[in-house]
């Protein structure tokens, strides 16, 4: 299905070009795409745009800046291992600085997506090339104000001379520059649905609309955010358009881990933007969702690694499928489904684990005499009896066992349930609809969910809701900032005392090449 829809795979061997932010380029790149040269086919180039988002989101860079640094992610020190001199640690306890690693990779990464589909609309892109271009280069903007409070940006002679330092935008103007060219480009962009939604589309376009509008007070004041109505109204519309075009449907009972299956593309009826993964041809490391919290002795063995908090843990109900399910698909081909154990295995693992090929309960590696049991309890440094098991273990990306190597799962990053809990968001901060609609948009997803309809709607159990649906989808720490609560403490984690943590420090490193940017204040 993905080969006949995205003609540009066989063009996957493309160069990316390294960090958008260097006074130096790789010669042998540059030598490639001297102006002029009629080798330079920009679907290649188009393809390295899109790759280029593989590394920040993938459960890596940009999904540990805004998951392990609230109160749903937590990547704690077991012994010696997951260390790296405090790195992950900081990211949660709010204690970062400009030198840790996140910073700058996480910048260089969204920067180079930047360069990337810029660089695109260098050699004579077709209208559509040249819209998938844009909206890529927008999404990682977005990202880049949403972390930083800045967007750099090449065009103009600085694309051509590096020695030139990128513009730096601030809020207003990138709020201006995103919102202008996405309204530009959204009618050349394909009308896909879930079945293409690893090709940016219309209705992709217009969730990262939605995104703006709804974070644009948030992005101009993060202590004390301001939501006009006429912002408000603009992702309400926005979400109207999206569901009066009859692609997408909320996932039905127990169908909830289709959107993130190894055959996610077929099966869902919710993606609107994802990143292609298929064995054989491209792809990211899908394979970190599940190596970043699986224990060594699990299949497959992971790195033992990243786990949830149980007060986030307890804001789902017990007949929530989105808690955790066994799940019946076709790439799963270990006993658990051929010889019907039936273990779950998706969701979020906590107790005793099971050995998916004879159903005997797993043990620990060191004591390999205790039960391997994840533990509700876990703190950051952990060590003892628990530093193999402590910590509940969310697994939301089924494991594809059919390949080996690159996994088919597409990573997703726009759903359709999204839409509906933004566009209710918006209706209870003063945009055209009530309170009665707002309520129902929700229940909506829960009777599909496994779980009793809510009586009211407020800020606060909205906020809970798009926790319990959206959980590990790179998404909670601008809810969190958002809906006013990320200064807050919660397990592992003081309340900050400086509200500069509001905005993430830009990296020393960028600072030191580009005199344009500036150390956001209090770092």
């Amino acid at each position: 299905m993905k080969s006949k829809i995205l003609i540009y795979t066989l063009l996957a061997g493309s160069v990316t070009v390294g960090s958008f932010s260097c006074t130096k380029l790789n010669e042998e790149f540059k030598s490639e795409l001297e102006e002029g040269n009629t080798n330079v086919n920009p679907a290649t180039l188009l393809v390295s745009a899109y790759t280029a988002l593989n590394t920040p989101y993938q459960q890596e860079q940009r999904w540990v800046m805004q998951e392990i640094s609230t109160d749903a992610a937590m990547a704690p020190t077991r012994g010696g291992d997951w260390d790296d001199n405090g790195m992950h640690r900081s990211i949660h306890l709010h204690t970062w600085n400009p030198d840790n690693g996140y910073m700058n990779n996480t910048f260089v990464s969204l920067g180079t997506v930047v360069y990337n589909a810029t660089n695109v609309l260098r050699y004579s892109p077709s209208a559509q090339q040249a819209a998938e271009a844009k909206f890529i280069r927008a999404l990682a903007m977005f990202d880049l104000l949403d972390l930083y409070g800045v967007v750099p940006i090449r065009e103009g002679s600085a694309l051509e001379d590096f020695r030139i330092a990128p513009e730096v935008l601030q809020p207003q103007a990138a709020i201006d520059y995103m919102v202008k060219e996405l309204n530009e480009i959204v009618s050349a962009l394909p009308n896909n649905g879930p079945t293409g939604a690893y090709v940016a589309n219309r209705n992709a376009a217009k969730v990262l609309l939605m995104k703006i509008y709804l974070n644009k007070g948030t992005f101009l004041n993060r202590q004390s955010p301001t939501f006009s109505a006429a912002d408000m109204n603009q992702v309400i519309t926005l979400a109207k358009e999206i569901t009066a075009s009859g692609l997408y449907t909320v996932s039905g009972a127990g169908k909830y881990f289709d959107n993130f299956a190894p055959d996610n593309d077929v099966k869902s009826t919710e993606n609107i933007y994802t990143l292609f993964n298929k064995n054989g041809e491209r792809g990211g490391n899908i394979d970190r969702t599940w190596n970043t919290i699986a224990h060594y002795n699990m299949n497959p063995g992971g790195w033992n690694g990243w786990c949830t908090l149980s007060d986030f843990y307890d804001k789902f109900q017990a007949t929530d499928e989105r808690r955790g399910i066994y799940y019946d698909y076709p790439a799963d081909i270990t006993n658990n489904r051929l010889l019907g154990y039936h273990r779950q295995n998706v969701g979020f693992f906590v107790g005793q684990q099971y050995n998916w090929t004879t159903n005997a309960p797993l043990m620990a590696r060191n004591p390999s005499t205790a039960p391997l049991v994840f533990t509700r309890e876990v703190t950051i440094r952990t060590s003892g009896a628990t530093l193999e098991t402590a910590g509940i273990r969310p697994m939301k990306y089924a494991f594809d066992y059919s390949v080996t190597g690159q996994r088919n799962n597409d990573w997703v990053v726009y759903r359709y349930s999204d839409v509906l809990l933004m566009q209710a968001e918006a209706i209870l901060r003063g945009g055209t609809g009530t309170a009665l609609e707002a309520l129902g948009l929700v229940n909506g997803i829960r009777i599909n969910r496994g779980v009793v309809p809510l009586v009211s709607l407020s800020l606060d159990n909205l906020l809970d809701e798009r926790a319990r649906e959206l959980y590990w989808e790179g998404w909670r720490r601008q809810d969190l900032i958002r809906f006013g609560k990320f200064l807050m403490a919660w397990q592992e984690k003081a309340a900050d005392p400086d509200p500069k943590t509001l905005v993430y420090p830009i990296p020393s490193q960028q600072i030191a090449v580009n005199p344009n940017l500036k150390q956001n204040a209090g770092y």
